[in-house]
């Protein structure tokens, strides 16, 4: 062993473009099958939203389902059965703002994962009773009370993944998340679609299946917290449980707790905990709602989180989600069969484009380049599928018989239904989760991410509640044109708005967002690189079966060459320098 000072690189070794899990910045040891179970389990948190939308997207077309609720009563008008239609579709997103709004406390004061145990118990009493109604009411009883349930997935899961993650693989742990939610609604579409093929039109079967689904999905997850997930090591810090907090860190990193890579990351949580209680003696939640008019970087971050899901949400990726089987008669799907396949499609090309940009966009091209992308493609797919509806309005018909050309031009739009479901995963669907859970310290994290999903789901309600009456009053054709301006508006907002925060830490958002807020967006990472004591700590793989690591301090860098466990001298004197 050895210590080298004054090395030729003290910006650290050069990143290859290859995984991120294999830069040799970070130990090999923190990507391990403890962090993978956990992130694996609060990640599948997203089905619980994603099933919900893909069921219930099948569920009102299917004939038993229309037949014992009335959503073709010759009674009523057409804008009342709209309503009765978009009521049941968006009690969820009504339940959710409540469920949000309450995690905030759940997660702060119980944690993460009792958190998680108790959404998935309300979840399961949710779905039992909607599979056992048989009046309006009781059915939005049912999904008002598993809204309250997925209105917390999204405030628990996010968060929990942020805080265990590596900061160079955060982007893709909270988008299996993300992902996770077009694997319900995956499931959601094909279910329906085989109790639509396999079921009678007349049994009550053919909804009460799909929905009884839900069951099953809450009680493995709520095992596999049981077994498999460790505590935040983050929240176990702040709430003063730090030896436990150490210990959990220990163990989903996979390394010793006196480790230079340990060590740093407690020494950036605890800095900035100390700088926070420094601020602010009061942990209240109303102190923290004050902070958030009165501490200007906690303001943009505020607002930044806000805008970026109302542009997300009126993005009209929602609307295609909840309403597909409909989109898709529009384009020549004439039977309730062919469009649950459709819709069924729809719910594998989202799943598919979500999971590929988690493991080749996010942390590899950055936050602010996949939106880009993401944007770009889904506003191109809209205006093509509004300028269709506007040259061919019969196609809103369901008994237009079209020409030749009009068809194939309503295939094109049919590509462009997929198309916009791909640039929604790549784009909004993967920010929207992800940024709330990272640009906020940890004292107002909960709370901050608490209220961005409140506004969120009041969002998707509103949208989930206009969109039909939308399609009515602007017609179709106007509905993805207004969709298409929320687009550009979005792409403005990328360029200006949101800074590059991949591969910084958590703690090392202070400097960043204390910048002028003219600043953050363009150029804030440029302006303000990470400067956290985990930065500091560089892995050059192993010689003679022995860890090297070198820690960086003011341009020179310190070498622990053959690091391992007899070394305890030396990593007790750097222990001074990274503050514990």
């Amino acid at each position: 062993m050895s210590i080298l000072k004054g090395s030729s690189n003290p910006e650290g070794p050069k990143k290859q473009f290859r995984w991120r899990v294999s830069t040799s910045d970070d130990p090999p040891e923190i990507y391990n099958f403890t962090l993978y179970l956990s992130v694996m389990i609060f990640g599948m948190l997203g089905v619980a939203r994603g099933y919900d939308e893909g069921c219930i997207a099948g569920t009102v077309v299917q004939h038993s389902f229309i037949l014992e609720f009335g959503l073709k009563n010759p009674a009523k008008s057409a804008s009342q059965l709209a309503n009765l239609k978009s009521n049941i579709t968006s009690m969820v997103q009504l339940g959710s703002i409540g469920g949000a709004l309450v995690a905030m406390y759940f997660v702060d004061r119980f944690g993460r994962i009792r958190t998680l145990q108790g959404l998935c118990a309300f979840w399961i009493v949710a779905a039992i009773i909607q599979i056992t109604s048989h009046s309006v009411g009781q059915l939005y009883a049912g999904r008002l009370l598993e809204g309250f349930a997925i209105g917390q997935t999204v405030v628990c899961g996010p968060t929990y993944l942020s805080e265990v993650a590596p900061k160079n693989i955060r982007g893709l742990c909270n988008c299996v998340f993300a992902g996770s939610v077009y694997m319900g609604i995956m499931l959601g579409y094909f279910a329906n679609y085989g109790t639509a093929l396999h079921v009678s039109d007349t049994s009550r079967l053919q909804w009460v299946a799909p929905n009884s689904v839900k069951i099953i999905l809450a009680g493995l997850l709520l095992i596999g917290s049981l077994i498999f997930c460790i505590e935040s090591p983050r929240w176990l810090i702040k709430k003063g449980h730090h030896e436990k907090g150490v210990t959990n860190l220990s163990k989903i990193r996979n390394l010793p707790v006196d480790h230079p890579y340990i060590l740093s990351e407690v020494a950036d949580v605890n800095e900035q905990i100390q700088q926070l209680e420094q601020a602010s003696s009061s942990h209240s939640v109303w102190q923290i709602m004050k902070e958030f008019g009165t501490v200007s970087s906690l303001r943009y971050r505020l607002i930044l989180g806000l805008s970026a899901q109302a542009l997300g949400q009126w993005s009209g990726a929602n609307a295609i989600t909840i309403y597909s089987p409909e989109f898709f008669a529009m384009v020549g799907k004439s039977t309730v069969t062919e469009q649950l396949l459709m819709t069924g499609v729809l719910g594998v090309v989202k799943f598919t484009s979500a999971y590929l940009c988690a493991f080749f966009f996010i942390d590899f091209l950055g936050r602010r380049k996949s939106l880009y992308i993401g944007i770009t493609t889904q506003l191109l797919a809209s205006l093509y599928f509004a300028i269709y509806l506007s040259k061919v309005p019969e196609a809103a018909n369901k008994n237009a018989v079209l020409n030749a050309s009009q068809k194939a031009a309503g295939r094109g739009a049919m590509a462009m239904i997929y198309m916009n479901g791909v640039g929604w995963t790549m784009g909004w669907n993967s920010i929207q989760y992800l940024i709330n859970s990272e640009i906020f310290p940890l004292r107002s994290r909960n709370v901050a991410t608490s209220f961005i999903m409140v506004f969120h789901f009041a969002n998707q309600y509103a949208n989930s509640k206009a969109v039909p009456s939308m399609l009515l009053g602007m017609t179709a054709a106007g509905s993805f044109y207004f969709f298409f301006a929320v687009l550009v508006l979005g792409l403005l907002w990328c360029w200006f708005f949101l800074p590059e925060v991949a591969g910084r830490s958590l703690e090392s958002m202070e400097e960043l967002f204390n910048l002028p807020w003219y600043l953050i967006g363009r150029k804030g990472a440029k302006l303000c690189p990470d400067h956290s004591e985990i930065t500091r700590v560089h892995y050059h793989g192993e010689k003679e079966g022995a860890a090297r690591i070198s820690i960086s301090d003011k341009g020179e860098a310190t070498h622990f060459e053959g690091l391992d466990a007899e070394d305890d001298s030396l990593q007790s004197k750097h222990s001074n320098d990274i503050r514990v």
